[in-house]
């Protein structure tokens, strides 16, 4: 029996490993059959961002990597539209065309209809 689990990815893409880190958690939860979904919200929402530059640190572009959540099955994706303008951004600056905007009320019933928080 599977569980609506949603990922919450709230850190910059760089600068540390949480983001990094929670993008493994959810590819590894995916593979077992899990209904996943993920939002990116606060500073998460730079990991969409296109034509990410991180050559100078010793880390992979992880926007790329975010590209390939659907060949995982991983449909349910996510972006809270706050912290987009609170940031500067648009949607077409960011990677992923297939994601669904929501603001605060709406990421209220979307955290109510899931059976587990992950929050990154």
């Amino acid at each position: 029996m599977s569980c609506r689990l949603l990922f919450v990815m709230r850190h910059a893409p760089y600068g540390s490993s949480t983001a990094r880190e929670a993008l493994d958690a959810l590819l590894a939860t995916a593979v077992f059959g899990q209904d996943v979904g993920v939002l990116f919200m606060n500073d998460g929402v730079f990991q969409l961002v296109r034509e990410q530059s991180p050559d100078a640190l010793p880390q992979k572009n992880l926007a790329s990597s975010l590209q390939a959540l659907p060949l995982y099955d991983v449909e349910r994706l996510y972006v809270h539209t706050p912290s987009l303008t609170e940031r500067g951004l648009v949607m077409s600056d960011l990677v992923m065309d297939n994601l669904i905007e929501l603001d605060n009320r709406a990421v209220g019933r979307l955290f109510s209809e899931q059976d587990q928080l992950l929050s990154f």
